[in-house]
């Protein structure tokens, strides 16, 4: 079975996060989402998401198309990575945390998995940014 995983906030499942799960979905057989918590968010962003960790979680395992939601570590970004151990992971179009020298660190985990970058789908409309407002 081919594993993909895809990470992100996911703070009002929308459009975009749809089109996100399908795209990934692609490349496997079985997508698992990794929903970031809601301390490290505060950490990336400045801010707590609107959603708590709990009800974004909830949010993601209720869409048909994902196989497995779970919640990302607290210290470890990567530990979440090994544990899964995934054959692909889909990389959001505008993510950029922990995406810097993803590979080297995969390479040091002793993983090999193929890194893919997703497609926008309509980003001036569908980015939680804007909806979130």
């Amino acid at each position: 079975m081919k594993k993909v995983i895809v990470f992100g906030t996911f703070d009002g499942i929308h459009e975009g996060h749809l089109n996100l799960f399908k795209q990934a979905k692609k490349y496997g057989d079985y997508l698992i989402v990794v929903v970031g918590r809601d301390e490290n968010i505060k950490k990336l962003k400045g801010r707590y998401p609107l959603k708590n960790e709990q009800e974004r979680l909830s949010n993601v395992r209720n869409q048909g198309i994902v196989g497995e939601a779970v919640l990302g570590g607290l210290s470890d970004p990567y530990e979440i990575i090994s544990k899964i151990n995934p054959n692909i992971i889909g990389l959001g179009y505008d993510q950029n945390s922990f995406t810097d020298d993803l590979e080297g660190r995969l390479r040091k985990l002793n993983l090999k998995v193929k890194i893919v970058r997703l497609k926008a789908y309509k980003p001036k409309i569908y980015h939680s940014s804007k909806l979130n407002k």
